[in-house]
């Protein structure tokens, strides 16, 4: 993810705030001011963000001063300017209490904000720090205008204040929040990373103009949706003011690929992730570690494999051990571009020419990739893969609205390739997913069960049936010690934490692709299936989303014959011509290869479907109903199907 969220409490964690992130991870000096600490860093001023601003007599864009810090975020929630007005309450002859109370914001706080940290792409920074002034300038009103569209929606749909007894009852801030935002340009290693601090308030104000606090809860649950639509709008912004075009890369075998700017080379995205590397090297000693692990009796400590969660873990302690120490002397914005420029070219391995003409090479891999892929949304088969991916990614299969939206926002990035979208397509993409592939299973038993946003879904289909994930990777075992109470042999000398081969779960991404290829498939070889009047556009939507990975008609024998016209009957399939240009893309995504035996297993999984669908209804509500669907579909769906030479288009 691209946007971290972190709680904000008073007292020492407030107190580290102010001495450190906000004069941009450096050390602030005792006794110094802030804005002279800031300016001693290089850092901008902090400034103020968010509709909730005119309650408090602030402005967006203001200054932020260390009395509004101090009393927002350090007095457990009192008003910015609550010095002020105890003063003037004590000269018109108020108590202290009075006093005291005039300057609060309803009830003290432990927990007084979130800090939101909000970074694009890595391609999109090192744009940044090395480009020319006018692409820094535009990449950076990029980076703010989409930190406040987030934060609106935020306030529209996220953010609620709890009242009544235990909380039961929630409403949204109609005023809005208040958030304090903070640049920084460079990460710990010393290398480019542009991300700013939102430091937003908890405090809310309700209807009858009363405060109260804003659940952090929901701020947390929705973190994922939230960087979804950051990195969306980032790069859309970016792609339409430069000219440029994204595409998906991947980053870790097994996982989702990540959408980065086109034309930008790999070694440079490896000369600032030395702080990446360190953090592999660990986690691989901590892997090696848990899996040899046995206790007094000699028995293993833990799983002899590694799962999802146990990996998730150690990161976060390899994370911590390998954190380095805060920056020493600071620099200005200029002479740290100068001196990551002059960096790139030593030490990352990429030609200097490429480097001083990046952005020119960006856009000529954006101008290729604009000439192949058109952008075509089809909300329906997005809606299929958003719901497939959703549910086989989610333990047991059930999920909430918010997962939707987060697969919906990557979904919609990845078929756009940095294109803008209309508003509201996210919503579009999960209102259909949730109408034609969800199944509602929530008994709720509380108020807060009973609102959209929490209410449990799994899918109307089974895929239980589909091919299982792929064994573990053959590891030949550690040899056991002679003594059962004596720690296993130490590894041969030479081999580095790195050449270890570690039994790992594989992680449920490719499963998840295969889901969403098998639904597709099952629309696509159904006739009568229209949406809006016209038939599914399988062809066009995949290309689109995942071209690379389209299993199309076979090549001819004869390569001189690739411009033949298709012939009639066929118009599912993509022109061959196109075809040899698509698999010129400077993608990384491995190819998605389904044999035919695969394809016939899927085939037979899926006549299981409508079953399936009257199962799930029957056990969670207590009567044997079915989806509304054309007749003529619903015989189509029941009858077997035999899969064609033209396969699966694998994407999602």
């Amino acid at each position: 993810m691209t946007v971290d969220i972190r709680v904000v409490r008073a007292g020492q964690m407030y107190r580290y705030y102010l001495r450190q992130t906000v004069v941009g991870d450096g050390r602030r000096p005792a006794r110094t001011p802030l804005r002279a600490a800031q300016e001693q860093a290089g850092v901008p001023a902090g400034r103020w963000m968010g509709r909730g601003l005119a309650a408090l007599g602030l402005a967006p864009g203001e200054e932020v001063t260390e009395s509004q810090l101090r009393n927002l975020f350090g007095e457990r929630g009192r008003h910015p300017y609550a010095d002020r007005i105890e003063a003037d309450r004590l000269a018109a002859g108020a108590s202290p209490k009075e006093a005291l109370k005039a300057g609060a914001l309803g009830r003290r706080v432990t927990v007084t904000g979130v800090d939101f940290v909000f970074r694009p792409q890595p391609t999109i920074y090192l744009l940044w720090a090395l480009g020319d002034e006018e692409t820094r300038r535009v990449i950076e009103a990029a980076h703010e205008r989409a930190i406040v569209r987030v934060l609106e929606w935020i306030e529209d749909e996220v953010a609620v204040i709890r009242y009544g007894k235990d909380g039961i009852y929630r409403v949204r801030p109609p005023g809005g929040l208040v958030a304090a935002r903070f640049r920084h340009y460079e990460a710990r290693s010393g290398r480019p990373l542009l991300h700013d601090h939102l430091l937003l308030s908890v405090k809310g104000q309700r209807l009858d103009g009363t405060w109260g606090s804003i659940h952090t809860t929901a701020l947390y649950e929705n973190t994922v949706a939230a960087s979804a639509l950051y990195n969306e709008l980032v790069a859309a912004e970016v792609c339409e003011a430069l000219g440029l075009a994204t595409e998906p890369r991947t980053v870790t075998l097994g996982r989702r690929p990540v959408m980065e700017i086109a034309g930008v080379p790999h070694e440079l995205i490896r000369w600032t992730a030395r702080r990446s590397d360190q953090i592999a090297t660990c986690l691989a000693e901590l892997e090696h570690e848990y899996v040899t692990a046995v206790d007094d009796n000699g028995d293993p400590k833990y799983l002899p494999v590694v799962s999802e969660r146990a990996r998730a873990k150690l990161e976060r302690i390899a994370a911590r051990k390998t954190r380095p120490p805060k920056k020493g002397k600071a620099r200005s914005l200029t002479q740290l571009r100068a001196d990551w420029k002059q960096s790139a070219i030593l030490t990352s391995g990429v030609a200097a020419s490429v480097i001083d003409s990046l952005l020119e090479h960006a856009r000529a891999a954006a101008a290729a990739i604009r000439a192949q892929v058109s952008a075509v949304v089809d909300v329906a088969l997005a809606a299929v893969d958003v719901a497939a991916t959703v549910f086989v990614m989610n333990e047991g299969g059930r999920f909430h609205r918010r997962h939707l939206l987060a697969e919906a926002r990557r979904h919609l990035a990845l078929v756009l390739r940095g294109r803008r979208r209309e508003p509201g397509l996210d919503d579009q993409v999960v209102a259909a997913a949730i109408s034609a592939h969800c199944l509602d299973i929530s008994e709720p038993k509380t108020v807060r069960g009973l609102e959209a946003g929490y209410r449990l879904y799994t899918a109307r289909w089974s895929l239980s049936d589909l091919p299982a994930r792929p064994r573990l990777v053959a590891v030949p075992a550690p040899e056991p010690p002679a003594d059962p109470g004596e720690p296993p042999a130490p590894q041969p000398p030479g081999q580095d934490a790195g050449e270890r081969e570690i039994p790992r779960i594989p992680l449920q991404y490719e499963r998840a692709v295969l889901a969403g290829a098998a639904v597709r498939e099952k629309l696509r070889t159904t006739t009568a299936t229209v949406v809006r009047g016209r038939a599914y556009d399988v062809a066009r939507h995949q290309q689109a989303a995942m071209p690379e990975q389209l299993l199309l008609a076979p090549e001819p024998a004869d390569p001189e014959k690739d411009d033949q016209e298709q012939k009639p009957g066929r118009p599912e399939a993509l022109d061959l011509t196109a075809l040899r240009a698509l698999r010129q893309s400077r993608t990384d995504v491995e190819a998605l290869e389904l044999t035919a035996e695969q394809l016939r297993h899927l085939a037979a999984a899926l006549t299981k479907t409508g079953e399936g669908a009257r199962a799930r209804k029957k056990k969670y509500t207590g009567r044997e109903t079915t989806p509304p669907v054309d007749p003529e579909r619903q015989e189509e769906q029941h009858r077997p199907q035999q899969p064609g030479p033209q396969g699966l288009e694998a994407g999602c």
